[in-house]
């Protein structure tokens, strides 16, 4: 079955964001600063999970050099657990399997990175990327590791080359660790070190410089931002790299939790930053990107201001190709499990939405279909330099065959109400307060403005906090439809931060509790005089919204995004999120309304094709139109008189 969609662009939407036509000056791609630019580049995450070794990524940076360099990418970055040793019993999630040094810092396992024997670190591998002409990038944690505080290292005084001393004494790892603030998805890998504290600093700053000493040009720095925030080591991280003879891409991780109120603080301090959770390749994935993807762009933060350049919302690596899982000791072994046309709408609302582009399969087993895709010119002449780039419409509807399951209902449609956390600047996160449950118990409770006091609120009982002052509140969610459900009973506990490194459709279906483990993660709850619930572990706070649901009925749609080129160009991109063929059109009168001075209101003033099926039209007909298969997507680039 094909249902027929029109979209009006300018009657169905409500868009403040007017049109500029300002050509900008073109210019080759050898003088391009890329720090302007979307970065581009491969990550060894997807394809080797922590495992990669110096033999595979240095092979791998032969090939990117090789084959993708000249098409912009220009990063290859190791990914995650590069000083873990692999050896049996090492995984993820392992504790005391890391190499540090004498203080306190992470150097490459020297099983897996035979060139960092003898202190070089990375430095040889650095080398070996720059005589390719590519940049080379590491991913660290936040703070310090559980293994120094273990130790109690000292630190290091980089002015001095000795260990810090302060107030007549050494300051060690146990004085500037925070316990409290583990990672919430590696407990037993890494903490927050406390900022405000000289020693705090100290050693950051020690870290942060042997990374630029070994050559580095790109850190992936994680478990600070999103639900994990932690905007004062990331503050302090970014003064270090700017204070440097040279730039440092500065790129911030994960994205769970991540508005744009939130990004905001961040203005000046980073190049990239995350706003999804972790992208595998699972349809699901992809899709829930739309709606992020269309905030960002509507808040006009694409592009930012950045260090020492822009800053671009990231939508996470693209898993195509040869690829691993997720948390395994294994590299690559096995063939993405999107269909081409999912992967065509991944690259397709990467590129419209200006998210840096970092492939993640193997590049040395990479078919020409997935290079087709990751080197087409039209989509990266869109990430590079087109503007005015917004989600143009979205229509959800149903399809007939959840049309007819949800008439069968009847009653079990319903609204929801969603529970997720935000920036604590965000209003929306305001509307919780107190009230009485019972004689001898209270409840934290969330009223909407203007709600009924009759209305039942979404209420959180409250829990004798175990680390937290007498001030601040341990919650755990009622056994609500309207919060979680449980088949067993179980309680399950409000999380400032997921458990585990967890992928956006999880996000999207669960943010926000798991079980009662009774850590910090879950007790640093207070409720403050604003009427707001804020964590003291993330520093984010509590926001429900309505959700409209209909049980199992199956909601779909479509999405269209429009940017302009810098010669003039339109693009335009229609997104399938149906499980049907669907036939979705455009009326050039309508766009004319979003476009002023364009003269589209003539059937003959545009020209143009559709990259995908390679379909010219020597005159644009009125609509433009096109059947697009499931889950895929059509992209014109219309020149228009």
């Amino acid at each position: 079955m094909k249902t027929s969609l029109f979209f009006f662009f300018f009657f169905c939407c409500s868009l403040s964001l007017l049109f500029c036509f300002h050509l900008p000056r073109v210019s080759s791609s050898a003088g391009v600063d890329r720090l302007k630019l979307p970065p581009r580049g491969w990550n060894s995450y997807d394809s080797f999970c922590w495992t990669i070794s110096e033999d595979d990524f240095l092979t791998s940076a032969k090939v990117v050099a090789k084959y993708l360099k000249s098409h912009g990418y220009e990063y290859v970055v190791v990914d995650y657990l590069w000083y873990r040793r692999l050896v049996p019993g090492a995984y993820v999630e392992s504790l005391g399997f890391d190499v540090i040094d004498q203080w306190g810092r992470m150097v490459p396992a020297p099983d897996r990175w035979p060139s960092a024997k003898s202190g070089k670190g990375f430095t040889e591998v650095a080398k070996e990327v720059h005589s390719l002409g590519l940049k080379f990038g590491i991913h660290v944690m936040r703070g310090l590791s559980r293994q120094a505080f273990d130790a109690n290292t000292p630190i290091l005084d980089i002015t001095t080359g000795r260990a810090y001393k302060e107030s007549g004494r050494e300051w060690r790892a146990q004085d500037i660790g925070i316990k409290e603030r583990s990672c919430a998805w590696m407990p037993h890998g890494f903490m927050s070190v406390n900022t405000s504290l000289p020693a705090g600093r100290a050693f950051l700053s020690s870290l942060y410089h042997q990374y630029a000493e070994w050559g580095v040009d790109f850190i992936k720095h994680d478990c600070v931002f999103g639900a994990d925030f932690n905007l004062e080591e990331i503050t302090y991280v970014s003064r270090v790299l700017k204070k440097l003879n040279r730039p440092i891409l500065y790129s911030l991780s994960p994205g769970t939790s991540v508005t744009p109120t939130m990004a905001k603080e961040l203005k000046g301090l980073a190049n990239m930053y995350r706003v999804t959770a972790d992208d595998w390749d699972s349809w699901g994935d992809v899709a829930s990107h739309f709606d992020v993807a269309r905030d960002f762009a509507k808040a006009e933060m694409v592009p930012g201001e950045g260090l020492l350049g822009n800053s671009w919302p990231d939508l996470d690596m693209l898993p195509l190709g040869w690829l691993t899982d997720q948390g395994v000791n294994r590299g690559p072994h096995r063939q993405c499990n999107l269909t081409l046309d999912e992967q065509r709408t991944q690259m397709t609302l990467w590129s419209m939405a200006r998210s840096p582009l970092m492939f993640g399969g193997d590049v040395r087993k990479i078919d020409m279909t997935t290079y087709k895709l990751i080197t087409n010119p039209t989509l990266l002449e869109i990430n590079d330099y087109s503007s005015n780039n917004m989600e143009a419409c979205e229509m959800s509807h149903l399809t007939r065959q959840s049309r007819i399951s949800m008439l069968n209902r009847g009653s079990d449609h319903h609204h929801a109400r969603g529970v997720g956390l935000t920036s604590c600047k965000d209003s929306n996160a305001n509307g919780w307060s107190v009230e009485s449950l019972d004689q001898y118990h209270e409840q934290i409770c969330w009223r909407e403005e203007g709600e009924q006091l009759n209305q039942e609120p979404l209420c959180l009982y409250k829990r004798k906090p175990l680390l937290a002052s007498t001030n601040d509140h341990v919650l755990y969610g009622q056994d609500s439809r309207q919060l979680f459900t449980s088949d067993d009973g179980v309680k399950s506990c409000l999380d400032a931060s997921p458990r585990h490194k967890i992928t956006s459709r999880e996000w999207k279906k669960q943010p926000s509790f798991s079980t009662c483990k009774g850590d910090a993660n879950q007790q640093m709850w207070k409720l403050s005089s604003n009427a707001t619930l804020r964590s003291s572990y993330s520093g984010l706070c509590v926001r429900v919204k309505q959700v409209k649901g209909t049980n199992d009925v199956r909601i779909s749609g479509v999405r269209s995004w429009i940017a302009t080129g810098r010669r003039g160009e339109i693009y335009v991109a229609f997104f399938n999120l149906n499980v049907e063929k669907t036939l979705i059109s455009a009326k050039l009168s309508d766009m004319a309304k979003v476009l002023p001075g364009r003269n589209l209101e003539h059937k003959a003033a545009c020209k143009g094709r559709e990259v995908w099926s390679g379909q010219r039209y020597g005159a644009v007909g009125d609509p433009l139109e096109m059947v697009v298969e499931k889950h895929g997507c059509a992209l014109f680039v219309l020149t228009c008189s």
